[in-house]
């Protein structure tokens, strides 16, 4: 089962500019990828990666904006997967192809939660001082700081 995340607004605001409200987080741990996203059957490295998207290289332009797609989340070690829809925010061009920007529309089951729970676990291990997990969990459902 799919839970929706987001109203049908998103779809149509896709054409528009992004507005991100929740924190993004670079998707490293100790200069290593260790978030990747399935997409059309590619595998690709996430740049970055938040409770409302995320963002990957990608060879060429993937989709007109506001495409909507299924995903596979995947933390590198761990066996659970995220899966769900989302849309095409944004693509932008660079020196070596692009950067395809993504929102979540829905997740399956509880697709959600664990993605909370994954980032939690991220800006725990990947903090410079000590950190609690209420305050990673605070940090990450937060406001983006940027």
């Amino acid at each position: 089962m799919i839970e929706h995340v987001m109203d049908e607004s998103v779809v149509a605001e896709a054409a528009g500019s992004e507005r991100r409200k929740r924190q993004r987080f670079v998707a490293k741990r100790w200069g290593s990828v260790c978030f990747w996203v399935q997409v059309d059957g590619v595998r690709l490295p996430v740049n970055d990666l938040s409770l409302e998207g995320f963002s990957a290289p990608c060879p060429a332009p993937f989709a007109a904006t506001g495409r909507t797609f299924p995903f596979v989340l995947q933390l590198e070690g761990i066996p659970d997967e995220v899966r769900g829809e989302a849309v095409t925010m944004n693509f932008v061009f660079g020196a070596e192809g692009g950067v395809l920007g993504c929102r979540f529309v829905a997740f399956e089951g509880d697709g959600a939660m664990r993605l909370h729970d994954w980032l939690t676990i991220h800006v725990i291990s990947t903090a410079t001082v000590r950190i609690s997990e209420i305050e990673a969990a605070a940090i990450v459902s937060g406001p983006s700081l940027i």
